[in-house]
This record gives structure tokens, sequence and C-alpha cells, in this order.
């Protein structure tokens, strides 16, 4: 399975890139917001594409698509877990930045949800139902720090207790194997569960409490 791709730009489409990698040209279906990353990115050479690989039954054609950073992949990973929402569908949706729709999602904004390419009220409406409370470390505050959600509101974490919620979604994703989208999402939950805590010890506690639940 394809994880990720560092290569040359043969052909650039609206939505989607050639990309030539080891005398390989790879199909990559990009976001919106991606395809303007991968422009600024393509005058200067080689482009790198962390890629998410789908392909089903009901989708024998394999489907690459490509993301900037890890954490557009966390969150399009998250996206697609709810439900009636596939991979081609988010991909579409996702023409604002992660940190913009998240925030929309904590903020229970479904009418801004509801204008997301593909998606209407309905599913916007399942978005927050599904997503709530999950998509808060992929909001950035206005001075750049990592905003949690809790309670309905969005409270934004600095100093050390980011420093916090960085070692353990660390320690989740590169020793224990979890994904960085899930390590995420289970460090928001523990966080919602208890927002007092101040040491990853505590946090690690928290987070394995609610799994074991």
């Amino acid at each position: 399975m394809i994880g990720y791709l560092e290569g040359r730009v043969l052909k650039l489409e609206n939505d989607s890139i050639l990309l030539v990698a080891n005398q390989v040209g790879y199909e990559v279906l990009l976001p919106a917001t991606v395809v303007e990353a991968v422009q600024s990115k393509a005058v200067d050479g080689d482009v790198s594409l962390y890629i998410y690989y789908h392909q089903t039954d009901r989708q024998p054609k394999p489907v690459l698509i490509g993301f900037d950073s890890e954490e557009e992949k966390a969150f399009f990973q998250l996206f697609i877990s709810v439900d009636a929402i596939g991979p081609l569908k988010a991909a579409k949706a996702m023409e604002h930045p992660v940190s913009t729709i998240a925030r929309a999602i904590e903020t229970k904004d479904v009418a801004f949800l509801s204008t997301l390419k593909g998606i209407g009220k309905r599913t916007a409406q399942k978005i927050v139902a599904a997503l709530h409370g999950k998509a808060g470390l992929f909001v950035k505050g206005e001075d750049g720090l990592t905003a949690v959600a809790g309670g309905g509101d969005v409270r934004v974490h600095s100093g050390s207790i980011q420093g916090v919620i960085d070692q353990v979604v660390g320690v989740l994703t590169g020793q224990l194997g979890h994904t960085s989208g899930a390590a995420k999402a289970m460090v928001a939950g523990a966080l919602e569960r208890n927002p007092e805590i101040t040491t990853p010890e505590d946090l690690f506690d928290e987070v394995y409490k609610g799994d074991a639940s």
C-alpha cells in the first residue's frame, strides 16, 4: 500500500496531478487546499505527498488521494469515519483548510459545513453528531496554538499543556502503533473528559481509561 510519494509533477489538473516518482507516473487526487500547496511547490521541483490509498470491492480501481501534511491526512481519515462520507466525497469537500472545517465541527456550525462541496444540511448534521469533540486537535487558534474542544466550546491550549499533548500523541503514534488521527481523537476525548490534566502521565491514564470503557 502506498502511503507517501515524492517526485516531479508532470501534469497538474484542477483536482489532481500526475506525479512521476522513480520513473513511474501516479495519478493522485487532491483536495482544493492541497492543489494550492502543490502549485507553489511544483515551481521549485520535487513535490512530496502523504497518500491515502483507497480500494474496495465496489471500487476495484485504486484511488490515491494526496495531502500536504500528516495532519491533513489524519483529519481526512477522521472525516471519512462519518457515515455517508466516502473518500471521494471527503476529498471534494475539503475545500477549506483543515483547521477551518474542524472549528466548524467543534462549534456545531452546520450552516458552514452545509456549504462544503457535496455536503448538504443533513450530512452536515451527521458530521457534527459523529465528530463533535473529536476534531478539536485539528483546530488552530489565531496565535497558531492548538485548540481542543470540550463542553461545546473550543479552548486554546498553550505552554506546558501543549507540550504534554504533543508528547502523548507522539508516543501513541511512534511507539504504540496508533495512526495520527486515532491518537489525536483519543487525546481529544481524554481532555474533554478531564480538562484539568497537566502531566503526560495523567493524560495517558485518562486516554486508556476511556479506551477501556
